[in-house]
Protein backbone atom coordinates (compact mmCIF):
# COMPACT_ATOMS: atom_id res chain seq x y z
CA UNK A 1 0.00 0.00 0.00
CA UNK A 2 2.18 3.03 1.17
CA UNK A 3 4.88 1.75 -2.53
CA UNK A 4 1.38 2.34 -4.18
CA UNK A 5 0.36 5.71 -2.16
CA UNK A 6 4.44 7.20 -2.89
CA UNK A 7 3.88 6.48 -6.56
CA UNK A 8 1.34 8.83 -6.82
CA UNK A 9 3.55 11.36 -5.33
CA UNK A 10 4.50 13.29 -8.33
CA UNK A 11 5.28 16.64 -7.57
CA UNK A 12 5.79 17.81 -3.49
CA UNK A 13 4.82 21.81 -2.16
CA UNK A 14 7.45 23.40 0.23
CA UNK A 15 6.41 25.40 2.02
CA UNK A 16 8.85 27.56 4.06
CA UNK A 17 12.47 27.62 2.76
CA UNK A 18 14.13 28.49 6.02
CA UNK A 19 16.87 26.30 6.75
CA UNK A 20 14.63 23.58 7.46
CA UNK A 21 13.22 23.96 4.46
CA UNK A 22 16.25 24.31 2.19
CA UNK A 23 17.56 21.37 3.73
CA UNK A 24 14.56 19.37 2.77
CA UNK A 25 14.66 20.49 -0.80
CA UNK A 26 18.10 19.84 -1.24
CA UNK A 27 18.24 16.40 0.46
CA UNK A 28 14.88 15.40 -1.52
CA UNK A 29 16.70 16.53 -4.97
CA UNK A 30 19.57 14.30 -4.37
CA UNK A 31 16.99 11.36 -2.92
CA UNK A 32 14.14 11.42 -5.53
CA UNK A 33 13.29 11.85 -9.17
CA UNK A 34 10.42 13.97 -7.64
CA UNK A 35 9.38 18.35 -8.53
CA UNK A 36 9.69 20.64 -5.96
CA UNK A 37 7.13 23.57 -5.96
CA UNK A 38 8.29 26.55 -3.62
CA UNK A 39 6.65 28.86 -1.22
CA UNK A 40 7.89 31.43 1.62
CA UNK A 41 6.58 34.49 2.61
CA UNK A 42 9.57 36.40 2.14
CA UNK A 43 9.85 35.73 -1.70
CA UNK A 44 10.39 38.78 -3.29
CA UNK A 45 12.24 40.23 -0.27
CA UNK A 46 15.80 41.88 -0.72
CA UNK A 47 18.40 39.80 1.71
CA UNK A 48 16.07 37.60 2.90
CA UNK A 49 17.33 33.63 3.80
CA UNK A 50 13.86 32.56 1.66
CA UNK A 51 15.52 34.50 -1.47
CA UNK A 52 19.35 33.06 -0.90
CA UNK A 53 17.97 29.95 -0.39
CA UNK A 54 16.04 29.75 -3.69
CA UNK A 55 19.16 31.12 -5.48
CA UNK A 56 21.13 27.88 -4.19
CA UNK A 57 18.24 25.98 -5.77
CA UNK A 58 16.87 27.76 -8.87
CA UNK A 59 19.36 26.15 -11.38
CA UNK A 60 17.38 22.98 -11.32
CA UNK A 61 14.87 22.21 -13.78
CA UNK A 62 12.75 20.12 -10.73
CA UNK A 63 11.83 23.02 -8.75
CA UNK A 64 9.75 25.89 -9.33
CA UNK A 65 8.75 28.50 -7.21
CA UNK A 66 4.97 29.90 -6.97
CA UNK A 67 3.96 33.32 -7.32
CA UNK A 68 1.46 33.51 -3.83
CA UNK A 69 0.47 31.63 -1.14
CA UNK A 70 -3.07 30.34 -3.12
CA UNK A 71 -0.95 28.41 -5.66
CA UNK A 72 1.64 26.57 -3.51
CA UNK A 73 0.05 23.55 -3.04
CA UNK A 74 -2.05 22.99 -6.64
CA UNK A 75 -1.05 20.06 -8.60
CA UNK A 76 0.82 18.61 -5.49
CA UNK A 77 0.18 15.01 -3.64
CA UNK A 78 2.31 15.97 -0.78
CA UNK A 79 2.47 19.75 1.30
CA UNK A 80 5.10 20.04 3.36
CA UNK A 81 5.30 23.01 5.82
CA UNK A 82 8.67 24.62 7.23
CA UNK A 83 7.71 28.21 8.65
CA UNK A 84 8.26 29.90 12.10
CA UNK A 85 5.69 28.66 14.94
CA UNK A 86 3.53 31.61 14.73
CA UNK A 87 2.97 31.27 11.02
CA UNK A 88 2.33 27.57 10.79
CA UNK A 89 -1.39 28.35 11.32
CA UNK A 90 -1.77 31.35 8.83
CA UNK A 91 1.36 29.52 6.42
CA UNK A 92 -1.39 26.67 6.37
CA UNK A 93 -4.50 28.21 5.97
CA UNK A 94 -3.47 30.42 2.99
CA UNK A 95 -2.45 27.37 0.96
CA UNK A 96 -5.51 25.10 1.38
CA UNK A 97 -7.48 26.60 -1.23
CA UNK A 98 -5.37 24.69 -3.69
CA UNK A 99 -4.91 21.47 -1.81
CA UNK A 100 -5.75 18.83 -4.09
CA UNK A 101 -8.04 15.94 -2.40
CA UNK A 102 -6.53 13.28 -0.46
CA UNK A 103 -2.90 14.97 -0.42
CA UNK A 104 -0.63 14.54 2.16
CA UNK A 105 -0.62 17.92 4.81
CA UNK A 106 2.53 17.01 6.99
CA UNK A 107 3.39 19.93 9.02
CA UNK A 108 6.77 19.82 10.46
CA UNK A 109 6.70 23.04 12.48
CA UNK A 110 7.53 23.15 16.27
CA UNK A 111 3.62 24.15 17.95
CA UNK A 112 1.40 22.98 20.57
CA UNK A 113 -0.37 19.62 20.31
CA UNK A 114 -3.62 22.46 20.31
CA UNK A 115 -2.25 23.89 17.42
CA UNK A 116 -1.40 20.96 15.54
CA UNK A 117 -5.20 19.62 16.33
CA UNK A 118 -6.28 22.81 14.66
CA UNK A 119 -4.46 22.49 11.95
CA UNK A 120 -5.53 18.98 11.24
CA UNK A 121 -9.40 20.55 11.31
CA UNK A 122 -8.13 22.38 9.05
CA UNK A 123 -6.77 20.38 6.94
CA UNK A 124 -9.05 17.50 6.73
CA UNK A 125 -12.15 20.25 5.89
CA UNK A 126 -10.04 21.10 2.88
CA UNK A 127 -10.18 17.19 1.85
CA UNK A 128 -6.57 16.53 2.87
CA UNK A 129 -4.93 14.41 5.37
CA UNK A 130 -2.98 15.59 7.93
CA UNK A 131 0.10 14.22 9.76
CA UNK A 132 2.00 15.60 12.86
CA UNK A 133 5.97 15.53 12.73
CA UNK A 134 8.39 16.39 15.19
CA UNK A 135 11.77 16.71 14.53
CA UNK A 136 13.26 16.14 17.16
CA UNK A 137 17.13 16.64 17.07
CA UNK A 138 18.81 20.19 15.06
CA UNK A 139 18.14 19.55 11.19
CA UNK A 140 22.07 19.57 10.65
CA UNK A 141 24.15 17.34 10.27
CA UNK A 142 21.74 14.49 9.72
CA UNK A 143 19.49 16.63 7.67
CA UNK A 144 16.58 14.36 6.45
CA UNK A 145 17.73 11.64 8.28
CA UNK A 146 17.30 13.51 11.48
CA UNK A 147 15.14 11.65 13.89
CA UNK A 148 11.27 12.13 12.95
CA UNK A 149 8.20 11.81 15.61
CA UNK A 150 4.90 11.25 13.44
CA UNK A 151 1.51 11.64 14.82
CA UNK A 152 -2.42 11.28 14.24
CA UNK A 153 -4.61 8.95 12.09
CA UNK A 154 -2.60 9.31 9.13
CA UNK A 155 0.87 8.86 10.86
CA UNK A 156 1.48 5.24 10.63
CA UNK A 157 0.17 5.26 6.70
CA UNK A 158 2.70 8.16 5.94
CA UNK A 159 5.81 6.30 7.85
CA UNK A 160 6.70 4.19 5.12
CA UNK A 161 6.24 6.78 2.30
CA UNK A 162 8.38 9.18 4.31
CA UNK A 163 11.50 6.99 5.08
CA UNK A 164 11.02 5.50 0.66
CA UNK A 165 11.08 9.54 0.11
CA UNK A 166 14.64 9.69 2.26
CA UNK A 167 13.73 10.11 5.46
CA UNK A 168 15.20 7.51 7.22
CA UNK A 169 14.60 8.04 10.79
CA UNK A 170 10.70 8.95 10.26
CA UNK A 171 8.18 6.64 12.67
CA UNK A 172 4.79 7.07 14.07
CA UNK A 173 4.88 7.58 17.38
CA UNK A 174 0.76 7.53 18.06
CA UNK A 175 -2.83 7.81 16.14
CA UNK A 176 -3.23 10.09 18.75
CA UNK A 177 -3.07 13.96 17.62
CA UNK A 178 -0.81 16.12 19.64
CA UNK A 179 1.06 13.33 21.35
CA UNK A 180 4.62 13.93 19.35
CA UNK A 181 4.25 17.95 19.61
CA UNK A 182 4.03 17.20 23.21
CA UNK A 183 7.23 15.19 23.07
CA UNK A 184 8.74 17.80 21.22
CA UNK A 185 7.87 20.91 22.86
CA UNK A 186 8.93 19.28 26.23
CA UNK A 187 11.97 18.67 25.02
CA UNK A 188 12.63 21.90 24.08
CA UNK A 189 12.39 23.16 27.49
CA UNK A 190 15.16 21.34 28.32
CA UNK A 191 17.00 21.96 25.08
CA UNK A 192 16.61 26.05 24.58
CA UNK A 193 16.58 26.57 28.01
CA UNK A 194 20.20 25.15 28.42
CA UNK A 195 20.89 27.94 25.82
CA UNK A 196 19.10 30.27 27.34
CA UNK A 197 20.66 29.40 30.96
CA UNK A 198 24.34 29.26 29.49
CA UNK A 199 24.09 32.44 27.40
CA UNK A 200 22.58 34.48 30.36
CA UNK A 201 25.39 32.06 32.94
CA UNK A 202 28.34 32.88 30.86
CA UNK A 203 27.65 36.94 30.12
CA UNK A 204 27.60 37.51 33.98
CA UNK A 205 30.35 35.02 34.68
CA UNK A 206 32.33 36.40 32.08
CA UNK A 207 31.92 40.56 33.84
CA UNK A 208 32.70 39.24 36.98
CA UNK A 209 36.09 37.19 35.89
CA UNK A 210 34.82 33.77 37.24
CA UNK A 211 33.84 32.55 33.65
CA UNK A 212 36.54 29.49 33.65
CA UNK A 213 35.66 28.70 37.03
CA UNK A 214 32.36 28.12 36.65
CA UNK A 215 32.80 26.64 33.22
CA UNK A 216 34.97 23.89 35.09
CA UNK A 217 32.80 22.91 38.01
CA UNK A 218 29.97 22.06 34.94
CA UNK A 219 31.96 19.30 34.96
CA UNK A 220 30.81 17.74 38.26
CA UNK A 221 27.18 17.37 37.05
CA UNK A 222 27.37 17.60 32.99
CA UNK A 223 31.02 15.86 32.26
CA UNK A 224 32.43 17.07 29.20
CA UNK A 225 35.65 17.57 27.32
CA UNK A 226 34.79 20.59 25.73
CA UNK A 227 32.78 22.91 27.65
CA UNK A 228 33.74 26.28 26.23
CA UNK A 229 33.25 24.52 22.30
CA UNK A 230 29.86 23.30 23.62
CA UNK A 231 28.93 26.72 25.28
CA UNK A 232 29.97 28.71 22.22
CA UNK A 233 27.93 26.26 20.33
CA UNK A 234 24.66 27.19 22.61
CA UNK A 235 25.16 30.38 22.64
CA UNK A 236 25.38 31.26 19.08
CA UNK A 237 22.41 29.21 18.10
CA UNK A 238 20.61 31.73 20.42
CA UNK A 239 21.82 34.72 18.31
CA UNK A 240 21.39 33.05 15.20
CA UNK A 241 17.97 31.76 15.50
CA UNK A 242 16.64 33.57 19.02
CA UNK A 243 13.84 35.01 16.78
CA UNK A 244 12.77 31.22 15.86
CA UNK A 245 13.05 29.85 19.24
CA UNK A 246 11.29 32.63 20.94
CA UNK A 247 8.08 31.75 18.80
CA UNK A 248 8.85 28.02 18.93
CA UNK A 249 9.42 28.67 23.02
CA UNK A 250 5.92 30.74 23.46
CA UNK A 251 4.67 27.13 21.93
CA UNK A 252 6.00 25.68 24.30
CA UNK A 253 4.49 27.90 27.18
CA UNK A 254 1.58 27.27 25.87
CA UNK A 255 1.99 23.23 25.88
CA UNK A 256 3.08 23.46 29.37
CA UNK A 257 0.33 26.13 30.44
CA UNK A 258 -2.39 23.36 28.90
CA UNK A 259 -1.09 20.51 30.97
CA UNK A 260 -2.25 22.90 34.18
CA UNK A 261 1.58 23.73 34.70
CA UNK A 262 2.52 27.74 35.00
CA UNK A 263 5.08 28.19 32.38
CA UNK A 264 7.40 30.24 34.09
CA UNK A 265 10.55 29.10 32.95
CA UNK A 266 9.45 28.48 29.57
CA UNK A 267 8.00 32.00 29.37
CA UNK A 268 11.44 33.17 29.99
CA UNK A 269 13.18 31.00 28.12
CA UNK A 270 11.56 33.12 25.12
CA UNK A 271 12.21 36.25 26.37
CA UNK A 272 15.98 35.10 27.18
CA UNK A 273 15.68 33.76 23.09
CA UNK A 274 14.28 36.76 21.92
CA UNK A 275 16.91 39.22 23.55
CA UNK A 276 19.56 36.72 21.41
CA UNK A 277 18.49 37.92 18.25
CA UNK A 278 19.95 41.75 18.47
CA UNK A 279 23.53 39.76 18.79
CA UNK A 280 23.53 38.39 15.54
CA UNK A 281 26.43 40.58 14.58
CA UNK A 282 28.97 38.83 16.97
CA UNK A 283 28.38 35.74 15.08
CA UNK A 284 31.72 36.22 13.51
CA UNK A 285 33.69 35.53 17.06
CA UNK A 286 34.44 31.63 16.97
CA UNK A 287 35.52 31.02 20.30
CA UNK A 288 33.75 31.65 23.47
CA UNK A 289 35.98 34.41 25.02
CA UNK A 290 35.66 37.03 22.34
CA UNK A 291 32.28 36.06 21.80
CA UNK A 292 31.12 37.14 25.52
CA UNK A 293 33.35 40.11 25.35
CA UNK A 294 31.69 41.41 21.74
CA UNK A 295 28.41 40.47 23.48
CA UNK A 296 29.05 42.74 27.10
CA UNK A 297 30.71 45.36 24.53
CA UNK A 298 27.54 45.41 22.96
CA UNK A 299 25.32 45.63 26.31
CA UNK A 300 27.01 48.41 27.86
CA UNK A 301 27.27 50.44 24.71
CA UNK A 302 23.44 49.71 24.92
CA UNK A 303 23.36 50.67 28.42
CA UNK A 304 24.86 53.67 27.51
CA UNK A 305 28.32 52.76 29.71
CA UNK A 306 31.45 54.30 28.54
Amino acid sequence: MADLELAKVKRIALIGLGEVGLAVAEDLLAKTELDLQLWDAQFGTTGSAAEAHWASLASSDRVSRVADAASAAAGCQLVLSMVTAEQAVPAADSVLAGLSAEAWFIDLNSISPAAKKQLSEMVTAAGGRFVEASVMSPIHPKRTDAPILLGGPHAAAFEAIGQQLGFSDMRATSAELGIAAATKMCRSVIIKGMEALVTESLLAARHYGVDEVVLASLNNLFPRPDWPEHAHYLITRSLLHGERRAAEMREVAKTVNEAGLSPWMSAACAERQDWAAQFKAQLSETELNPLLDAINAQISTMNGEA
